[in-house]
């Protein structure tokens, strides 16, 4: 009979233990799952500050270069694409473009002194550049969150419960091959 309690004792404290540790686990992913929503929100709001800060880099850039419309409606027009991307994957080829076209902007001022020397223009390339170092801590604190998760939803045991209770992989926020690559430009 003492064998018997004993035993029982002994299944009840590991099933217990066992409920205990898929509530901790779950709740990690949970926690983790949020913690890379959250990085992705503030990925968002940096771009929408670059976003708003690229039709008055534009417009001041019109007033000195005005022959170069199709660089600053290739500007215009990779700003719209990136407002509409969706999701990171959409979103980082979106910027990775418009990264690319913003190079082009900055590259006119070497061929215009008096931009160059426009205090709107200097004030709108330091926000940028400001926008562009906020954009990328929040990349890469985005990526360091999907790494984290990622890797404990693939390990065992936790992939068992990932795959039960519906947790997927996230995609990396990367940058793509435009915005790798060196601005080309022709006067």
């Amino acid at each position: 009979m003492k064998v018997l309690i004993a035993l029982v004792i002994i299944i009840v404290v590991l099933a217990v233990g066992f409920g205990l540790y898929l509530m901790g686990a779950y709740n990690g992913l949970v926690k983790l799952r949020n913690k890379i929503e959250s990085a992705f929100a503030q990925i968002d709001v940096q771009l929408n500050r670059r976003h708003d800060l690229i039709p008055n880099l534009v417009e001041t850039v019109r007033g000195y270069a005005t022959h170069e419309k199709e660089t600053l409606e290739g500007v215009i027009a990779a700003r719209n694409a990136a407002v509409a991307a969706t999701g990171p994957e959409a979103q980082a080829e979106a910027e990775g473009v418009l990264s690319g076209m913003l190079k082009q902007v900055f590259a006119l001022s070497e061929a215009y002194p008096d931009l160059k020397a426009n205090s709107q223009f200097l004030d709108l390339q330091r926000q940028l550049s400001e926008t562009e170092d906020r954009i990328a801590y929040s990349r890469q604190y985005f990526n360091d969150n999907v790494r984290t998760y990622n890797t404990k939803i693939q390990s065992f045991p936790q992939n068992l419960i990932a795959k039960k209770m519906g947790f997927t992989e996230r995609a990396y926020f990367q940058a793509d091959e435009t915005s790798r690559a060196n601005v080309q430009v022709e006067f």
